[in-house]
């Protein structure tokens, strides 16, 4: 999912009490007593939340009941940040940012021990997302519509009902750390977006509407060698290497009747998608021994395997607020068991990522934020 979405998505949530999904194609529907279950199991001994977000309040930096975090610091104060990525130095992120004088995302690069003000690294036209590091560190890798045009590109058509828009001007691109050298690594007509690379640095994993569906793809580092992974009708995406290269954790929402098939055909043939609910899978780095780790009906996105596994992972929910409002992340083993809630922020907390070395975490979160819906970057070290 692309950070505009995401955006879209937390003001629906906030100002019009629409139950979120990242996905939602039922805008009344809340998880269920069943679904909400096992994370309040996980979290029985942690202190009652409030569901309502304490948005623009300066809530505080960690909450109790955080028992994986240990000195949580913010590295953004202000706009919409989002996905912050390590370098594999574990010295820098990169995320997407809507700042001043921006008016959509861009590429932001800030360095983690002294965070200072972040450094523009994407072209500063069109509108970009999901941005990542090379492992070497000498190159980065984003998406962006700037080809298509200097400005960004209009909101969806909400005629429809809540959608996202795939920007068909979307094209992955990679550039030196400071941002020249630009090189375009897809060219196919269509959205080409949402890119990881392998800690090897050898293949790209990236979602693609080139075959006429939202389906997972793999490349070389330069572009070459383009394979398609999955081939059910729906979307595929936001997708992330185990450290070894050898499997793929991603989302997925698939229409699960004839009519819901054709549904996301008809929305998906004016380049929108509106998922019916996000589910969590794992496969194999060549698309083989796919398996869905959680069926909650709800929103489940932005998995990341634990440094060194291909067994257990983290990822963000609404599992366990029954109004659907509040996004926390959670761990769970791959067969869907062992379900742990992680963060208890009453706000938004989401994207987790562990640093190379696997002793700090990195995630954005809408806790202490001095405006409604101000996302920021906050690193924490990682307590067994």
């Amino acid at each position: 999912m692309t950070r505009d979405a995401l955006r879209r998505l937390l003001h629906a949530v906030v100002f019009l009490g629409l139950a979120p999904c990242l996905s939602s194609c039922d805008s009344s529907r809340s998880p269920s007593t069943d679904a909400v279950a096992p994370a309040a199991q996980a979290a029985e001994a942690a202190p009652a939340r409030r569901t309502n977000p304490y948005e623009g309040t300066l809530t505080a930096v960690q909450w109790p009941g955080e028992r994986h975090l240990a000195n949580v610091r913010q590295l953004t104060f202000g706009g919409e940040n989002a996905e912050a990525y390590w370098s594999a130095d574990g010295r820098k992120l990169i995320f997407q940012s809507t700042r001043p004088p921006y008016r959509c995302d861009q590429i932001f690069v800030v360095d983690v021990e002294s965070p200072g003000e972040p450094r523009l690294v994407s072209t500063g036209k069109g509108r970009t997302t999901c941005a990542y590091f090379f492992p070497g560190g000498e190159r980065i890798l984003y998406a962006s519509t700037h080809v298509g045009g200097r400005e960004c590109p209009p909101p969806p058509d909400m005629s429809q009902g809540y959608t996202w828009a795939l920007y068909s001007d979307y094209d992955i691109f990679s550039a030196r750390s400071d941002g020249s050298d630009l090189r375009r690594l897809t060219v196919a007509p269509g959205y080409d977006a949402e890119a990881t690379i392998s800690r090897d640095g050898k293949r790209i994993v990236f979602t693609s509407v080139r075959d006429g569906d939202l389906e997972l793809y793999s490349m070389n580092a330069d572009g070459g060698d383009v394979r398609r992974l999955t081939r059910t009708p729906g979307y595929d995406g936001g997708a992330f290497f185990s450290d070894d290269g050898e499997w793929i954790v991603y989302r997925a929402s698939r229409p699960d009747s004839p009519k819901a098939v054709e549904a996301f055909k008809s929305l998906l043939d004016r380049s929108l998608v509106r998922p019916s609910r996000l589910e969590i899978h794992v496969m194999r780095s060549d698309g083989s021994g796919d398996r869905q780790v959680t069926n909650n009906g709800v929103a489940s996105f932005a998995p990341y395997f634990f440094p060194g596994s291909h067994e257990r992972l983290l990822y963000v929910s609404n599992l366990a607020d029954p109004n659907g409002r509040d996004f926390d992340i959670f761990a769970v083993d791959v067969d869907g068991t062992d379900l742990e809630r992680i963060t208890y922020n009453p706000t938004f907390d989401g994207f987790p990522m562990f640093s190379p070395d696997g002793k700090r975490i990195a995630f954005c979160s809408n806790r202490h934020n001095g405006k409604p819906n101000e996302t920021n970057v906050f690193v924490a070290d990682w307590v067994p």
